[in-house]
């Protein structure tokens, strides 16, 4: 008998451990097979809330932000592909970061769609595996269109702002709760687990709270 289960899922479209935790935690799905009934919800995080359009070098950015050396980002980067390719998310060159607000504007649309989870996955592709523009609505609309979901109902939100208030909303509830990193993943509202894990950490956490539910 299949147990429901509560997912809430905190991230961002610029952060490579958000890539690699969704997928992990698809893999533990998958694994669990006929034994959980999940409900996986996503919500906006944004790590570089005041990234200008056109976006900032990685190397430049980071370097700033974390002072480490161009050596430092490109081993870092080299682990997260390593650690990608282990969960099927391949990463590619990506140069510069961008914007992500309007991205998560979409990605609520596609939520009442019912597309939610094939478009945060294209879009992940778009920005780490091919390293595209996601505040550039062409792109935008692509990944869109490319999960099955309607082109002009796409363009159509991004160029009238809808669901901008929702998005800041949710954002301002999960800092409010005390959410500053990401991949945050609260599971039935009361557990929480940080970072990319591996999908056995997702498994051993879905199974222990399952149990307790018995």
């Amino acid at each position: 008998m299949k147990q429901a289960l509560k997912i809430d899922f905190v991230s961002d479209v610029a952060c490579p451990w958000c890539a690699i935790g969704l997928s992990s935690l698809q893999i533990a799905l998958e694994r669990l097979g006929d034994r959980v009934d999940a409900n996986l919800t996503l919500h906006p995080f944004e790590l570089n809330p005041q990234m200008p359009a056109g976006g900032e070098s990685v190397v430049e950015y980071l370097s700033q932000k974390y002072g480490r050396t161009p050596e430092q980002i490109a081993e870092s980067q080299a682990m997260i592909a390593e650690r990608g390719a282990s969960v099927g998310f391949t990463f590619g060159k990506r140069e510069r970061i961008y914007n992500t607000f309007d991205a998560h504007r979409l990605i609520h649309w596609a939520g009442l769609e019912g597309k939610q989870v094939p478009l945060k996955l294209a879009l992940l592709r778009a920005y780490h595996g091919e390293g595209k523009d996601t505040s550039d609505p062409a792109v935008l609309v692509e990944a869109a269109q490319s999960v099955g979901l309607d082109a002009a109902k796409a363009r159509a939100v991004l160029e009238s702002g809808q669901f901008a208030d929702e998005v800041r909303a949710e954002e301002q509830e999960y800092q409010a709760a005390g959410i500053q990193s990401v991949p945050a993943i609260i599971f039935n509202e009361q557990y929480l687990l940080s970072g990319g894990q591996p999908p056995e950490s997702f498994e051993k956490a879905i199974e222990q709270i399952l149990a307790g539910q018995a």
